[in-house]
């Protein structure tokens, strides 16, 4: 039996879970969230919990168990809170700013990248080398964080790039130089 399957979700004060046949709905206060379950796996809403089981012991099953638990604490948690990630910009003359709802970053090519945040996405700016990616899908936060990282990802060398917060760079010794 998986660990984390059989863990019931507490849900917090103004978060309100709907089951319609396999169609799960999470509604709180930042917004609301949808996922379709495998019809193999039953969640259930009890007394402020959520219950996930499943119906039998194959494979597939058991591996999506844990995962469908652990996808609606996702949802419960993000419309509860949100998900936000962090990202730094290291490199001399490398910046980002707003510019309405996009985020416009100088990243020592020729031209300037502007990024429009997709639905469901806000960009903060915090001081021109921090970039903030919030939003209420866990998931989608990830995924625009790293394509905002792939503009530009750090270089072993020097280091320069966009980083998340508290990524460690491995680096490398350049040339040794010429011998006689």
């Amino acid at each position: 039996m998986s660990r984390i399957g059989r863990k019931a979700i507490a849900l917090p004060k103004g978060v309100e879970v709907k089951v319609d046949g396999r169609r799960v709905t999470v509604k709180g206060a930042k917004g609301t969230l949808e996922m379709d379950v495998m019809p193999e796996i039953s969640v259930a809403v009890e007394d402020g919990n959520v219950t996930v089981a499943r119906g039998n012991d194959d494979k597939a099953t058991r591996a999506a168990h844990g995962m469908t638990r652990a996808l609606i604490s996702n949802m419960v948690q993000g419309v509860n809170e949100g998900f936000q990630k962090t990202l730094e910009i290291v490199g001399v003359g490398y910046r980002a700013q707003m510019q309405g709802k996009n985020l416009v970053m100088s990243l020592g090519f020729s031209h300037q990248v502007e990024v429009a945040p997709p639905a469901g996405i806000e960009f903060v700016c915090e001081s021109p080398i921090k970039i903030i990616v919030r939003g209420i899908d866990k998931q989608l936060v990830g995924q625009v964080a790293s394509d905002v990282r792939a503009h530009r990802p750090p270089e072993p060398y020097k280091g320069k790039g966009i980083r998340y917060a508290g990524e460690y760079v491995i680096r490398k010794a350049g040339k040794a130089g010429a011998k006689k």
